[in-house]
């Protein structure tokens, strides 16, 4: 906002008038935090009379795996709804209020679906290791910033040990299971001791895997999508990239 009465001198000389103003802070769920930018925001509009439309953007924060903070969604809209309201009874302007909750809504509601395909065990003082066909090039998140996915394996009546979970790119950053906010470090997790061949499913990769893989890492395909139906059936949404498809933009 430092460079408010700029932004309006450049507009006015363009004749340009300005209907929306959007925010961005990133994902959080703290409602004291929405609220001030709630407010920020809304004495920027008072300085903006032709603003009929706020979106205060950035996300809503997820809990992907138990401990994690969720956003309390209704905590928070019940206090932006207040300051909205105040402002309409201040200046007589009823504003529109955008927000984007994608998120929110879909993080929860996809996995990627893998397969155990080696098992290395390091000793005593080491780590037990189980690499999957899929990794950082499907879920970046925990490569990039030590982000947790929920870790299932398929298995019934297997004994229980603690699991580092990794990748097949041969990149030490292949790891899906590291510390929470470190990436660098690596964080087992108690599950049934995988086996070669064993269905394993990352959860909580409905938003910001697909969308964030590094594509063709390695010369890794791009993995299928597959879209389940309310009525339970599944449908093919994204085929799984053929070696031609990757390899069409190559010189000769």
């Amino acid at each position: 906002h430092a460079y408010l009465d700029d932004a309006k001198t450049l507009a006015a000389r363009h004749r340009l008038p300005i209907r929306g103003l959007h925010t961005h802070i990133g994902s959080g769920a703290d409602p004291a935090v929405w609220t001030r930018v709630a407010h920020l925001v809304l004495e920027i509009v008072e300085r903006l009379p032709d603003v009929t439309t706020v979106s205060l953007g950035g996300g809503f924060k997820v809990a992907r795996v138990p401990g994690e903070e969720a956003t309390d969604i209704v905590a928070i809209g019940s206090l932006v709804k207040e300051a909205f309201i105040a402002f309409q009874r201040q200046t007589g302007r009823a504003l529109r209020l955008e927000i984007e909750p994608g998120t929110y809504l879909v993080a929860n509601a996809g996995a990627v679906v893998a397969s155990c395909i080696d098992v290395v065990d390091t000793g005593p003082d080491g780590y037990l290791f189980a690499k999957l066909d899929a990794g950082m090039t499907e879920v970046t998140r925990p490569s990039l910033y030590g982000a947790q996915h929920p870790i299932t394996v398929v298995a019934a009546e297997r004994p229980r040990a603690r699991v580092v979970f990794v990748g097949p790119c041969c990149e030490s950053g292949d790891v899906l299971t590291p510390a929470p906010g470190d990436p660098e470090a690596l964080a087992p997790r108690e599950v049934p001791r995988p086996e070669i061949g064993d269905v394993v499913a990352a959860g909580g990769a409905g938003a910001y895997c697909a969308a964030m893989s590094t594509t063709n890492y390695n010369s890794y395909p791009q993995a299928p999508e597959v879209l389940r139906e309310l009525d339970g059936s599944l449908r093919l949404v994204r085929r799984r990239q053929s070696l031609d498809e990757m390899l069409a933009n190559e010189g000769e």
